[in-house]
């Protein structure tokens, strides 16, 4: 297939997605609930086929030598189908923001003013690995009223076709138009690019995977970008913590899948509890095959902790690795996730009230926890249902991005006669 052929494909794919998507934004929330309902449905009756595709992109990983934590990103269990079926059905359950009026307010001219929330449009959507995304996203638009257009990585290629399969179904079963969600269906590299320069027919593009596709999405696109490059997600454990808490927080935080971006790549530790509390974590840690990198002071208290690179601060490893630094004050704590963060999620653990508020309010992130585990940066977790992504630039959306961030905004008068004088 020549470039040619393949800027077709994308360009008749996205014409497609733009004018189904214009009965979508009209939809009665009933016919969009009974799509998703459907869909999840399909999903547990097809889950033989959905793993025999699955498996052609696990063995393809497994010849290219993807890593570990690669392959749990692809693979579609009976466990991540099931969180799929339960986001849609989260989803299904959540209020429709659609058409929701909101801020009337009468003028002395005599109008009244006030805002509607309606879809954005066409989301075009292009990640990487994870083929659960292809129904989060799908999911997600679809109740907000958007057409969506989906690219996702080769690695994932028969998973993503398998999974767009049983959405066209579940939406026809529901009398939607199933142009409303287009999975490309090429690996060609050259897909995302002409993609990227459909202006006339995609909104907004959200990329979503490593910091390599999302830096090229941003500079090559002609579209707006909703993004985020990379979630170095950091703990500080302030001098008041309790060491039982900050262990648990900490084990979780890095070992419960530490290939995703809500999971902790650096912990940051007060002077004053350090003798107390490394020793500790770092037993709990380094039990689960967890290499440690830590400034000198963490390793004179932990001889086994490798000394850190300067490389080390601030880099997201997506892996088995931490980053250890001990601090000497809040002041230190909050500079270093200034300079080393990225604006992902970053926790606090402590027993002080006045420090934990000062901590959310001069803390820069998308979410900033106190005494909980980063992993809880997640559209499901916070009450979304399925999420579309987590932005970490504040332009249209920051955090988790659920149905309302997949909606914007009108002005909406009502007058009787007036005009300006």
């Amino acid at each position: 297939m020549n470039d040619q052929d393949i800027k077709q494909i994308v360009r008749d794919m996205a014409i497609r997605v733009k004018k189904a998507s214009r009965t979508l934004a009209a939809l009665p929330t009933a016919v969009k609930n009974r799509a998703l309902v459907q869909t999840a449905q399909l999903l547990m009756e097809e889950r033989p086929f959905i793993a025999a595709e699955n498996e052609k992109d696990l063995a393809a990983g497994r010849e290219k030598n993807l890593s570990p934590a690669m392959l749990d990103r692809l693979e579609l269990s009976d466990k991540v189908i099931e969180s799929m079926v339960a986001g849609l059905r989260e989803v299904a359950a959540l209020p429709d923001p659609v058409g929701e009026v909101s801020d009337m307010k009468r003028l002395p001219s005599g109008i009244t003013v006030g805002r509607m929330r309606i879809p954005l449009g066409v989301v075009g959507m292009i990640y990487e690995s994870r083929p659960n995304v292809t129904i989060d996203a799908a999911a997600l638009c679809l109740k907000a009223g958007n057409g969506v257009l989906l690219r996702g990585g080769s690695e994932a290629i028969h998973s993503n076709l398998a999974l767009a399969q049983i959405l066209r179904r579940g939406l026809e079963d529901a009398g939607i138009d199933p142009g409303v969600v287009q999975v490309i269906p090429t690996v060609d590299r050259e897909a995302v690019t002409f993609m990227l320069d459909l202006e006339d027919f995609l909104d907004v593009i959200i990329p979503r995977g490593g910091e390599g596709l999302i830096r090229f999405v941003t500079k090559t696109s002609r579209i707006p970008v909703l993004k985020h490059y990379k979630g170095v997600c950091h703990a500080f454990v302030d001098q008041d913590a309790d060491i039982a808490m900050a262990v648990d927080i900490i084990d979780n935080a890095k070992n419960q899948r530490p290939g995703v971006c809500n999971a902790l790549e650096g912990l940051l530790v007060h002077r004053d509890i350090a003798g107390a509390f490394l020793p500790v974590v770092a037993e709990r840690l380094t039990e689960k095959g967890v290499e440690l990198r830590g400034c000198t002071r963490s390793c004179s208290l932990v001889p086994a902790m490798v000394p850190a690179a300067e490389s080390d601060w601030g880099k997201e490893f997506l892996d088995l690795i931490l980053a250890v630094r001990i601090v000497d004050s809040m002041d230190e704590a909050i500079a270093y996730i200034d300079r080393y963060g990225s604006n992902h999620t970053e926790t606090i653990i402590t027993g002080s009230y006045p420090r934990s508020r000062r901590f959310l309010r001069e803390v820069d992130a998308s979410a900033v926890m106190i005494n909980a585990s980063t992993r809880f940066n997640d559209g499901g977790q916070f009450g979304l249902g399925a999420e579309i992504g987590i932005s970490t630039t504040k332009l249209h959306a920051y955090g988790p991005m659920g149905l309302e961030e997949l909606t914007t905004r009108k002005f909406i008068v009502y007058g009787n006669g007036e005009v300006r004088g």
